[in-house]
């Protein structure tokens, strides 16, 4: 089509899709697409091409972009390039320079297996591209269940097989392995229609003949190759010689344009199975005419084609109410699609405060975790000691003060920078009936500290307050100290204070209950 922004499209996606949420651990935050193993994996086939690709812009700005910003940026250049209006942009990713090698993707050996993350599945192949299907997987996909933390259905794929399960071109069933690994990246059932659709609005597939034309991925491919990998020898090796996932299918007839033509397609045609050229299972729309356009000729058109799990957002049940809302609502479509792409690509990142750029979209977004602004004069260094003094005479024992203070700040998590002791979120569903949180103490720790809190507010003429989350650290280093005091030391613990209170409504019930 003369333009880079499907291949642009797929390597952000793919840069920030590997995000799960059960660790934190994935996503765009830190450029790990340039690396071992995501830079080989056979759902990044081509992604060599598209990254060599902004070497010149990385070469001209140098360390005022990050490579973890620039493949972000890049995604988001490409939609609007092609008409879409993005929801807006976040600098901030800071690169690493090696591989990652705490980030478990997987106990299989052969690449696209899952025989180890399900109890059955499929072996895998030793090729790349078509994924094909294994008679001796677990006949049961619809009720399979992924190994924590993983959230893809193979090994080196970032979702899901498009050809369904295993291979197996039963879009019910493809739905459902959808629906689990959107989940484990924090996607509802509206966010996963509108990134899959979204994304298919552009673009097209690439499947010009077998995998066994396609050479070693870039970590084994010879030094000669230069960083590159897969090279190809089926004719030109490019162009309509292409050969990526093995899948041939251009979804619309506008594929460098935004456009509502992916739901208009998919509801106007019933499909029946047939086969890329390089043997992978996909669907064609009956009785229906040449109207897709050819990405190299333009005398060409092609009948419309969708994978298996583009026909997942029609049949599943759930999801069609929601493609045919999108059909009939190309707003909301849009909307819903600039959303979830935000999400998608700063996920990883943590807190606004860690946004950077003029790009910041100014609306604050729940699985954001907000915490309130600081809105009122914090507490100095004579209200520290004042307040450890009322703690300590609260009536909490000194274990049930450590122990409440450990379990607030102990859920942050460096992956994704969620969690810990700013916003007092342990007050709050889901972590204040967590088991381990032994919520029949924390209630009454909780209640104790809270009075603590209201009478020292309530006797303020100056605005000064303390946060309840301030309040939990505070109660801790007071017991710690009087520990220590009580075995005859002295030992002074720094507090800084400045965290503020959540509200439940500012929290993702869902999101932390994993």
């Amino acid at each position: 089509f003369g333009h880079y922004g499907g291949l642009f499209i797929r390597m952000a996606w793919h840069s920030a899709g590997t995000y799960r949420i059960y660790d934190g651990r994935g996503g765009a935050g830190q450029g790990q697409q340039r690396f071992a193993p995501l830079n080989s994996w056979p759902d990044n086939v081509s992604l060599d091409k598209a990254r060599r690709l902004l070497w010149p812009i990385k070469q001209k700005y140098g360390n005022k972009i990050s490579w973890a910003d620039l493949l972000i940026l890049t995604g988001n250049v490409a939609l609007e390039s092609m008409g879409f209006k993005t929801f807006g942009f976040a600098g901030g990713r800071a690169d690493v320079w090696e591989a990652s090698e705490d980030i478990y993707w997987g106990a299989e050996k052969t690449w696209l297996g899952n025989d180890e993350r399900y109890s059955k599945g499929s072996e895998g192949v030793a090729a790349h591209g078509v994924l094909v299907s294994d008679e001796d997987a677990d006949g049961d996909q619809h009720s399979r269940d992924l190994e924590k933390p993983l959230a893809a259905a193979h090994m080196g794929l970032i979702y899901v097989n498009p050809e369904g399960p295993d291979g197996n071109p039963d879009p019910i069933a493809a739905a459902r392995d959808i629906r689990q690994t959107f989940k484990r990246m924090a996607m509802d059932d509206e966010e996963t229609v509108a990134l899959i659709a979204g994304g298919h609005t552009f673009g097209k597939t690439h499947g010009a003949a077998s995998s066994d034309n396609v050479g070693k991925e870039p970590e084994a491919a010879g030094l000669a190759e230069q960083g590159f990998g897969w090279n190809n020898q089926y004719n030109s090796g490019k162009g309509p010689d292409t050969i990526t996932s093995g899948l041939e299918v251009t979804w619309t007839t506008t594929p460098t344009q935004w456009s509502n033509n992916f739901f208009e397609n998919l509801f106007a045609f019933e499909w029946e199975l047939t086969k890329s050229p390089a043997g992978a299972h996909q669907w064609v729309a009956k009785n229906a005419e040449e109207i897709i356009p050819d990405a190299y000729d333009p005398n060409k058109k092609h009948k419309p084609a969708m994978l298996t799990t583009d026909l997942s957002l029609r049949l599943d049940p759930a999801y069609e109410k929601i493609s045919r809302r999108f059909l009939e609502n190309p707003d909301q479509f849009a909307d819903a699609f600039a959303r979830a792409w935000f999400k998608l690509t700063h996920r990883d990142m943590g807190p606004r405060a860690l946004y950077l750029g003029p790009d910041v979209p100014q609306e604050v977004l729940i699985w954001q975790d907000p915490i309130p602004a600081i809105d009122h004069q914090l507490i100095d260094s004579n209200d520290i000691e004042s307040l450890k003094k009322t703690i300590l005479d609260s009536g909490a024992t000194l274990a049930q003060l450590i122990s409440t203070a450990w379990a607030s700040a102990s859920t942050f998590r460096g992956s994704d920078k969620r969690g810990g002791a700013n916003g007092a979120r342990i007050r709050l569903a889901p972590q204040r009936y967590w088991s381990v949180n032994n919520p029949a103490q924390l209630d009454k720790t909780l209640s104790l500290l809270e009075k603590v809190q209201s009478d020292f507010n309530a006797a303020q003429t100056s605005g000064k307050k303390v946060s309840l989350a301030d309040l939990i650290v505070l109660a801790g280093n007071a017991a710690i100290e009087k520990t220590i005091a009580n075995a005859g030391l002295s030992l002074a613990v720094p507090f800084t204070g400045g965290r503020m209170d959540a509200s439940q409504e500012e929290t993702d019930v869902e999101s932390f209950s994993v």
